[in-house]
């Protein structure tokens, strides 16, 4: 129901677009959240349908979320990637409108897509 899209290779410094597409059901909440092997799944960012949206840190002025709620679809844009922007990158719903404290726990979403591999070299 979530099928994720966009991931590559690319240089530091350089830009990504990755996309969500959601069907079958509404989603109020679409999220990113990435992995690198060993590490546990990371909160990225995420938007509610209303257009309120929760960055990590690590990521503020560098990505940002958009959503297409006629579409169905959720876009990510990354800037000015670094290396440690590496990893697999997993798109995640919920039907809730996710409150902030909420917003970063893996288990606040239902619904997973396939992960998207995100390769930042120098």
């Amino acid at each position: 129901q979530l099928q994720a899209s966009g991931g590559g290779l690319v240089q530091t410094g350089g830009s990504l677009r990755l996309s969500c597409v959601a069907s079958g059901r509404t989603f109020n909440t679409v999220g990113w959240f990435r992995q690198t092997p060993g590490k546990e799944r990371e909160f990225v960012l995420n938007i509610r349908r209303g257009g309120i949206k929760f960055y990590a840190d690590s990521v503020k002025g560098r990505f940002t979320i958009s959503r297409d709620n006629a579409k169905n679809t959720v876009n990510l844009q990354m800037n000015s990637l670094k290396l440690e922007d590496t990893a697999v990158y997993f798109c995640a719903a919920s039907e809730l409108n996710l409150i902030a404290s909420e917003a970063r726990r893996v288990d606040a979403y239902d619904y997973w897509g396939q992960g998207t591999l995100v390769t930042v070299s120098s």
